[in-house]
């Protein structure tokens, strides 16, 4: 049975955020709030853990998963970024949006999409999302949490925690999310391109 952790929202408990960490250091598998829907995160070099999770969401290893991270300072290490690039991402992040962006080799080939090279990328709003991250003190690998076979993703705590007991080793509880995942951008082009429109405004990249 998944452990369930009800975190505050706005001021995360120090003492779950540690409790959560440990559980994802050993290979667990947490469902966590994020500023849009509620997501599947673990270790980003986790192999068994990143395969468990794309069997749990359904994918195949073409479909990007997302790499979460704390700030922007991390981005230059997992892809390549040119200066436009930046301030596109400086100016929308934090936030609801997943930008994909060509890989440097620190991302592990299986995470990279196969034919491409490319890695969604994502700095997210959430404060218990960011203390998760913070507390790790690395990225993690993450996607919406939409279970095969379902037309919405997951946003309410006791819903997933019922879907997900078997599956995952803790569910966050971390008050009701949205039904909205965030808006995709591809700028691995000369030109930004809107892939999914979700909760970010694709405006904030001149669509």
């Amino acid at each position: 049975m998944a452990q369930f952790f009800q975190i505050h929202p706005d001021n995360p408990q120090l003492r779950l955020i540690k409790q959560a960490a440990q559980i994802i250091g050993s290979g667990g598998i947490v469902a966590v709030p994020t500023d849009s829907a509620y997501a599947l995160v673990c270790r980003l070099d986790d192999k068994s853990a990143v395969d468990k999770l794309r069997r749990i969401r359904g994918v195949d290893d073409k479909h990007h998963l997302t790499l979460l991270v704390h700030d922007l300072s991390a981005v230059a290490h997992f892809a390549r970024v040119d200066n436009a690039q930046y301030r596109l991402l400086k100016a929308t992040m934090p936030g609801p949006y997943t930008v994909i962006l060509e890989a440097t080799r620190e991302v592990p080939r299986r995470l990279s999409h196969p034919s491409r090279k490319t890695i969604g990328l994502r700095v997210p709003q959430n404060p218990i999302m960011l203390a998760l991250l913070e507390e790790l003190g690395e990225p993690l690998i993450g996607t919406t949490l939409q279970l095969p076979g379902d037309e919405h993703m997951l946003s309410d705590p006791d819903e997933v925690r019922e879907r997900l007991d078997k599956l995952v080793e803790l569910v966050i509880d971390g008050g009701a999310g949205t039904l909205e995942a965030t808006t995709v951008i591809d700028l691995t082009g000369d030109a930004p391109v809107l892939v999914r429109q979700g909760r970010g405004d694709p405006a904030a990249f001149g669509l």
